[in-house]
Order: C-alpha cells, then structure tokens, then sequence
C-alpha cells in the first residue's frame, strides 16, 4: 500500500509540473492578446439621412366662415298643372314647348261653339222672361189699384202679385244663366296662371278633354326658386339661434360650375325631425334671375350660420390622424420637423381651425407625411424642382 500510495504520488506529482507550463502559457497569451488591441476602438458615427421632400404651408390667422355643406336640389317656387275647365275638343296651342310664358299669356283654346250656342240661348230665355216679367208686374200694379177701390177681390190680386214677382225671380235666374254661359265660354281660352316655363305639351289640339281631367302642360316658376336640403339635427338649435337674429344665408352651386355660387337665404324649417334619417329639411329661396338653378336638379349647398374671427387655420392635409390623436408635423427654423398634437376644429375650404396646438406664422407640413419622424431633416420640393 505504500508502494502504491507512493506511485500515485509520483504521477500526480508529474501531472502538476507538467500543467504549470500550460498555465503560464494561458497566462502570457492572455496578455499578449490585450497588449496587441492597443487602444480602443473610436465610436461610430450614426448614418446622416437623406432630407425627405414635402410640401408645406403656413398657419394663418383670419376671419372665417361657420357653415355646413351638404347636398340639396332645385324645387319650382310654384307649380301649375293647366286642365281644362269645361269639356270640348283643344282647337289650337298658343306656345312652344320650354318657352317662358307670363301670368296671363294665352296657352291654347277650346272649340267655342257649343258654349256661344249656350250663352245666346240663355240671353232669349233672359229677355222672353224679362218682358213677361214687365207686363206682370204692370198688370199686378193695375190690379192693386182696383182691390183698394173694391172692384176685385183679394185672391184676384194675390194670383197678379204672385204672377209678377214669380217671373221676376225667374228673370234673375236667366241672368245667371247668362253670367254662368259667359263663364264656360271663357273657359274655352286657357291662359298662364303664373309666370314661369312650360314643360311638355301633354295633349296636342284635335284631343277632346274632359273638365279638371289631364293636364294639357306643366308651368313651373322657377325665379324665384327653391333649394331644398337636410342637415342633421344637431345643428336645429344653432340654426334656430342664428336665424332668430336675421337672415341666414345659403349658397347654392351646380357641381359643374362651381366658379359660380348663387346666394339665397333659408325660407323654411319644417316643423318635424325626419326619426328615419336623423336630419330636418329647410328650403333656400334664390332669386335666380341668370337660371343658374333648375327644378330637381343636386346642387352644393353651403348654409353659413356664421363668421368667427382671428381663428387660426392651418392647411387640411396637415391635420394627421395617428394612435395618440391629431398631429401636424412643424418645420423648425433648422430644417428638421417636431411631431406636435393638435386639437382641430371646424374644415372650411380646404383649412382647418386649429383650437390648440399651432401657430400663426408656422410652417407644417402638408405632403409626405409618411417618410417623415420627429427630428427628421426635410427638404420643399419647390426648392428641388418637383
């Protein structure tokens, strides 16, 4: 046992010389590693960014409008549906189809023949009756003189007092019957009820009409003109604020000519909220004196309830939507843009009131949003030529 024990000694003994070289060599080589870096590396610089290309525009101060804009369309001021009053056959028109007639103008005539005959025969039955009535009433006066004297009874003169006011009650029906000949005779020329602008002629002469039956044309007045639209209830009670103070004033556009706004004021409020849709119907009346405005025809409606002053605006496309709120994006005087909220208000024309956030005289961005990060350099795209 101590032979062996003496033998691992040994080998545990050459083990040990033989790993303390290992050790120093782990040692210098660690050193040498350390000497060889030398001083430590220089930190790197960050990567400068290319400027990104916008456009911008300025915050402003000014007086605008306070309106709501929605979609309406033309109604006539007046419509007339023209009918014959009597029957007969249409004997001639008198106007064209879209001409502009005035109240009074002859449209067309009805065959007045039958109603002559009528009138001449209810002028005989008038005088046969009136000169039966004159000789009555003489005969009547004659025979009142004799029953003061005794000569007739009283039932004599009762039958000549009754005769004669029997015939004169029929005079006055003759004359009626007259006046209402003279009437139906009338009737036979059709003429404009109002001023304004036919339509289709809706049946031709040759046609027999029947009294209040189909219309023979349309009139529709169209100056003035209304514009009906609905706004949402919402705004009923600045509505009903604003016009207790004066007229509200409303303009309407026709999409096509845009360049071209026809003003009018608000006329009429309806006296009931639509519960299906939400929104209340008022009417625009339009002088319209160019016919810029047609009946049923949509057109732009902007109904101004009124103007605020010294709002600050800013362009439309600035205002951005993101996770926090409404942001603009602010150029600084060095180039570089600074994310600010914002609290927007009303859009009229293209500008947005900004209630809080920005400015007068402040530039933000309106285009290239996207590319853009708090800090980010940016470049006009005026100034490069795009």
């Amino acid at each position: 046992m101590e032979r062996l024990t003496g033998g691992w000694g040994a080998l545990l003994g050459v083990a040990a010389g033989l790993a303390l070289p290992a050790a120093g060599l782990l040692f210098l080589g660690a050193c040498s590693g350390s000497g060889a870096r030398g001083n430590p590396e220089q930190p790197k610089q960050p990567m400068q960014m290319p400027p990104v290309l916008v456009t911008a525009g300025k915050v402003s101060q000014k007086t605008i409008p306070v309106d709501i804009r929605v979609i309406g369309n033309g109604e006539a001021y007046s419509t007339v549906q023209v009918k014959s009053q009597v029957d007969g056959q249409v004997e001639r028109v008198y106007f064209q189809e879209g001409q502009d007639v005035k109240n009074g103008d002859l449209l067309s005539t009805i065959d007045r023949r039958p109603f002559e005959a009528t009138l001449q025969q209810a002028q005989a039955n008038l005088a046969r009756d009136a000169a039966q009535e004159k000789n009555a009433e003489a005969q009547a006066e004659r025979n009142e003189q004799l029953f003061k004297e005794g000569i007739i009874s009283k039932d004599q003169y009762d039958q000549f007092r009754t005769n004669a006011d029997a015939l004169k009650a029929a005079v006055r029906a003759d004359q009626a019957a007259v006046e209402n000949a003279k009437i139906q005779l009338g009737y036979c020329s059709v003429y404009s009820p109002i001023d304004g602008r036919t339509g289709t002629l809706l049946v031709h002469p040759g046609n027999v009409v029947k009294a209040n039956d189909a219309a023979l044309v349309v009139v529709n007045q169209i100056r003035p003109l209304y514009v009906d639209f609905s706004v949402p209830e919402q705004y009923l009670a600045e509505i009903k604020r604003f016009m207790a103070a004066g007229r509200l004033k409303v303009q309407a556009t026709v999409p096509s000519d845009a360049q071209h706004p026809v003003d009018g004021f608000v006329s009429f409020v309806n006296n009931a909220v639509d519960t299906a849709t939400g929104t209340i119907l008022l009417k625009g009346t339009f002088a319209n004196t160019e016919k810029r405005l047609w009946p049923g025809q949509f057109v732009n409606v902007v109904l101004t309830l009124t103007s605020r002053a010294n709002a600050v605006v800013a362009p439309a496309q600035a205002v951005q939507t993101g996770q926090q709120g409404h942001f603009a994006f602010v150029v600084k005087s060095d180039e570089s843009v600074e994310m600010r909220p914002v609290v927007p208000g009303l859009t009229v024309g293209g500008e947005t009131v900004i209630e809080k956030g920005l400015q007068p005289g402040e530039t933000v961005v309106t285009d290239g949003q996207l590319m853009l990060y708090p800090g980010a350099r940016v470049q006009f795209k005026s100034e490069s030529g795009h």
